[in-house]
């Protein structure tokens, strides 16, 4: 018990390192002041660029990936654990202590944990995403059905009830996460995604 508690510590301190307000600054730039104000790759993307945003969105999957499946790992216990190791780097993300627990909305993050405990359902919730957005415009949109899809994959998919519950909690809270996009989605306000956006020069 003593490991998982330690395990599931570091994984939630991981999750919570901002690495989308940390590229920012390189630039000089407080990516929450700009664009949606989010500290997630969508917005690194927007604002500052792929460059950027590309390694942003990496870096968060790798901080869900390695907690489940390095994590598990080294634990030696079962590997429904990594689902809760990642499930504290997803709730870092979210609410990173070194951010007064005002995060991002962990879409990147949660990808990471499901590559390292269920890739067939990234998979299709990484297809699910491309297709919507590519048809849509709408990453918001490619991100709440990827949500859904990922649901439904981990309960007809054969990975177990852990990981079906999991996976429904982990898939529940993005979409909770997105609950303010929905709103606009359903009002018709919604943005559709422009490529980097022509601001930001603001300095910090």
């Amino acid at each position: 018990m003593t490991t998982i508690i330690i395990f599931a510590f570091f994984s939630y301190l991981i999750g919570s390192i901002p690495f989308g307000l940390l590229l920012a600054k390189t630039k000089g730039i407080d990516i929450r002041k700009q664009g949606s104000g989010n500290i997630g790759a969508t917005n690194v993307l927007r604002c500052l660029g792929k460059p950027l945003g590309i390694t942003c969105f990496v870096l968060d999957v790798l901080k869900g990936f390695a907690p489940a499946f390095f994590f598990a790992q080294l634990s030696g216990i079962t590997a429904e654990f990594g689902i809760l190791f990642g499930a504290a780097a997803i709730l870092g993300h979210n609410f990173p202590v070194f951010l007064e627990f005002k995060g991002g909305k962990g879409v990147a993050t949660s990808a990471g944990v499901l590559l390292g405990v269920a890739p067939l359902a990234v998979g299709i919730g990484l297809l699910t995403w491309g297709i919507v957005f590519y048809v849509s415009g709408y990453v918001s949109l490619g991100s709440i059905l990827a949500a859904v899809a990922v649901i439904i994959t981990g309960w007809v998919a054969g990975y177990g009830i852990v990981i079906a519950l999991a996976l429904t909690l982990l898939g529940g809270l993005a979409i909770y996460r997105h609950r303010a996009n929905i709103q606009r989605l359903m009002n018709g306000t919604e943005n559709k995604f422009q490529g980097k956006a022509k601001s930001p020069k603001s300095k910090v």
